[in-house]
């Protein structure tokens, strides 16, 4: 099985989970994803995500100057995200069950 096909379903999740610890940076948000253990996270698709999900409003975004290079443009979290972060911990959560239940062939 493809790990990044399965990464591209949760990278809303993974990235939410992220920026709600702490604020982060484009770059940032992706080394704190790998050193959780999703290495194959690619940066474009983390970029996309946090930009997408400023749009739909689960995210606030400030620009902080940079004295080694150019500004950053932090994201971090608001009620509505947090609101979405719940949400799909709870999806997240019952998928894994009913996986657990297929995989294992146990009866839900």
């Amino acid at each position: 099985m493809d790990a990044t096909q399965l990464l591209k379903g949760v990278l809303d999740l993974a990235v939410l989970a992220v920026v709600e610890k702490e604020d982060g940076y484009g770059y940032d948000v992706v080394r704190r994803l790998r050193a959780a253990g999703l290495g194959e996270v690619g940066e474009a698709s983390v970029y996309g995500t946090l930009r997408r999900l400023y749009s739909a409003g689960a995210l606030t975004s400030y620009v902080v100057p940079s004295e080694e290079g150019p500004h950053r443009k932090y994201y971090g979290m608001n009620d509505q995200g947090r609101a979405t972060l719940a949400a799909q911990r709870k999806v997240w959560a019952d998928f894994t069950t009913t996986m657990e239940h297929v995989l294992t062939g146990e009866a839900a």
